[in-house]
């Protein structure tokens, strides 16, 4: 038995030591792999195969080996040569960024109100429907779905949900409330004056449920990575994303959204900075950053006191009014560029 053990161990060890295949890689000609609309790929492999011929593919759709960029989605995506050598073919794979072409602008805020919030509200979606405020709150056992009084902060209806649930963002959508849930992978839709629960939907590849807006012909759906999700707005299915893209990165923890003159306004999810985003909704870029710093130290602060989120756009006042987690007070602004 040591024999036969002894012999399959150096079987073994000589496999290890036998020639490996080359290690090639796919070269973009571009530096950090990184992109903006206008640049070209140069597109080769690091080695060159004898006898072989060679195929690139970006998102699995044929290109040319000096691909130009000029309409593709920004973020991160695949580029794939499939290599034709000795009766095989070898799939090499690396990332392409795209990124947003300008660098956003800067904007900050008037304050031009503060209203009493209840600082128990672990706010996560806050809508207007004329002077009425719709806002959901999270964590199991607290989430709800409420309508308020924004100018005196009183609740006037709460429906809680059960302890299993922890509530994410909400959005209008006719005569109904649509409400995510965080990790349970469902969504609830509700009638939007008694507030009863109507049905619910799951979720499909998106990964959890954040935030949500609509334009009336689509839902937007962020899920906590840099992609906002497009949801049918009868049957809620996924129909595609965008990737949320600035000049330099993939921006994550997009959380709560609002469509306001075609673009989406978003809270990103920040320990140490209070900002929100506008984005493009067809391609994905960081057209803005909002610094709304200040505002959280003119709240109570309290033990459970928490990070900035909830923004919602009143059309008639053509004002803001943003709040945070266990913040005590429901803030209007005005949105002005930053000097």
């Amino acid at each position: 038995m040591k024999s036969l053990f002894y012999i399959l161990s150096v079987l073994i060890l000589l496999k290890c030591a036998g020639p490996q295949p080359p290690s090639i890689k796919l070269k973009t000609g571009l530096k950090n792999n990184s992109a903006v609309w206008g640049d070209t790929l140069n597109l080769n492999l690091n080695k060159t195969l004898k006898k072989s011929s060679i195929q690139f593919f970006l998102n699995e759709k044929s290109v040319k080996s000096n691909h130009i960029l000029t309409n593709e989605p920004l973020g991160i995506h695949t580029l794939k040569a499939v290599v034709s050598h000795d009766e095989t073919n070898l799939e090499i794979e690396t990332k392409l960024t795209i990124l947003a072409l300008d660098p956003p602008k800067l904007y900050t805020y008037e304050l031009i109100n503060s209203f009493s919030h209840d600082k128990t509200a672990y706010t996560q979606g806050l809508e207007f429907d004329d002077d009425l405020l719709y806002e959901s709150t999270g964590l199991n056992g607290k989430s709800s779905l409420r309508t308020v009084n924004y100018k005196t902060g009183k609740i006037l209806k709460n429906i809680p949900l059960d302890d299993a649930y922890f509530a994410e963002g909400l959005t209008l959508l006719k005569d109904k409330v649509v409400q995510l849930t965080w990790k349970a992978q469902k969504g609830f839709v509700y009638d939007k004056t008694s507030l009863k629960m109507l049905k619910s939907f799951p979720y499909s590849e998106s990964i959890e449920g954040w935030g949500l807006c609509n334009n009336s012909q689509i839902i937007y759906k962020s899920d906590g990575s840099n992609r906002i999700w497009k949801l049918d707005i009868e049957t809620f299915k996924e129909l595609g994303n965008i990737q949320v893209m600035t000049n330099k990165i993939a921006l994550k923890n997009i959380n709560e959204l609002e469509w306001v003159n075609g673009k989406i306004y978003a809270n990103t999810y920040q320990f140490k900075k209070e900002v929100a985003v506008i984005i493009d909704p067809e391609s994905g870029a960081v057209e803005g950053v909002i610094d709304f710093s200040g505002l959280k130290k003119q709240v109570e602060q309290h033990f459970s006191l928490n990070v900035l989120n909830g923004i919602a756009y009143h059309k008639k006042r053509k004002t803001f009014f943003v709040t945070g987690k266990n913040w005590s007070k429901l803030f209007e602004v005005k949105i002005v560029p930053k000097n």
